[in-house]
């Protein structure tokens, strides 16, 4: 499943690519991608006429405001100015409404000309002036994609957004709040760093890697954890997703940015997906178990 560092690359290149544009029409191609409070047909014609003014992400969601088309002039930002919303409230509602997108296990957002062959797996269609198009491909169909209505709270159609925590990057994301989330708590640290209400966009990859940069074991339970550990955790997530971003994002079977490239991170990980391969640090032989259902790579020399 992309996680924060794959959305925040895919929301990065929507604000250079799709801004701006007047959106002539569509095509749905698998009804049940749009979420079920509209049906297909009206999920189009609501978006027909209307411009994208801009991305943000929450957590692992994708959000686009609205606008009427031709777009009201407005202060020209660059891409990387717009704040990420740290809540549920920080994302008012729109005069000309908002496009919700979660991509789930093997969503992607593709921006293509519209000669391009179409995918097996393309489920929705949204064509722009000049010929493009934002193309929603996914493999195992169990993304979803929202029409937001004007002037309508988002969290109250895209109500996933009423259980995520803050996000790594923001105020509200410190150690005393990390540390207070985990005090008395008996379930292993990685899979509360998996739990979205406590943190936004943190998933099975960069958990395993900042377990790895902190030099905690995955099964530690959090009533367990020393101040020093939790510091070091809560450090972890901030590097390890800046690095991940920095990389574009990591590919191991379906990523891809809006142009179709794979993310670099992959190339780079500390433990995840490298299971009987040496440790970068150590050479010990990193291993893998199942912990709550989900893969966990780990050192068994550097991670105590």
């Amino acid at each position: 499943m992309p996680e924060l560092p794959e959305v925040e690359t895919i929301c990065r290149g929507l604000n250079q690519a799709t801004l701006d544009r007047e959106m002539l029409g569509g095509d749905v191609l698998l009804n049940s991608t749009i979420a079920r409070s509209i049906s297909a047909t009206d999920f189009l014609t609501k978006l027909k006429g209307k411009s994208i003014a801009r991305w943000y992400r929450r957590g692992k969601y994708l959000l686009a405001e609205l606008s009427q088309f031709p777009q009201a002039e407005r202060k020209t930002e660059k891409v990387g100015e717009f704040p990420t919303p740290t809540s549920s409230s920080s994302l008012l509602p729109s005069k000309a409404g908002w496009l919700g997108v979660h991509l789930r296990m093997t969503g992607q957002l593709l921006w293509v000309n519209q000669s391009e062959p179409l995918q097996k797996h393309a489920r929705v269609r949204l064509f722009f002036e000049g010929n493009q198009e934002l193309r929603f491909v996914d493999q195992r169909t169990f993304g979803q994609m929202w029409y937001v209505p004007a002037e309508t709270e988002v969290s109250s159609t895209v109500i996933g957004l009423k259980l995520l925590g803050p996000e790594p990057f923001s105020d509200e994301f410190t150690t005393e709040y990390l540390t207070r989330k985990l005090h008395r708590r008996a379930r292993p640290i990685k899979t509360a760093l998996l739990d979205q209400s406590l943190i936004a966009g943190l998933g099975n990859i960069y958990a395993d890697e900042t377990l790895f940069l902190s030099g905690v074991m995955p099964t530690t339970l959090c009533a367990d954890l020393t101040a020093e550990q939790i510091g070091r955790i809560h450090t972890a997530i901030i590097q390890v997703l800046q690095k991940a971003i920095d990389s574009g994002g990591t590919t191991f079977s379906n990523f891809l940015n809006v142009q179709g490239v794979n993310g670099n991170y992959g190339g780079v990980a500390w433990v995840y997906n490298r299971a009987g391969q040496p440790c970068r640090t150590c050479s010990a032989t990193i291993e893998r178990i199942k912990l709550a259902g989900r893969s966990t790579h780990f050192c068994p020399a550097c991670q105590q």
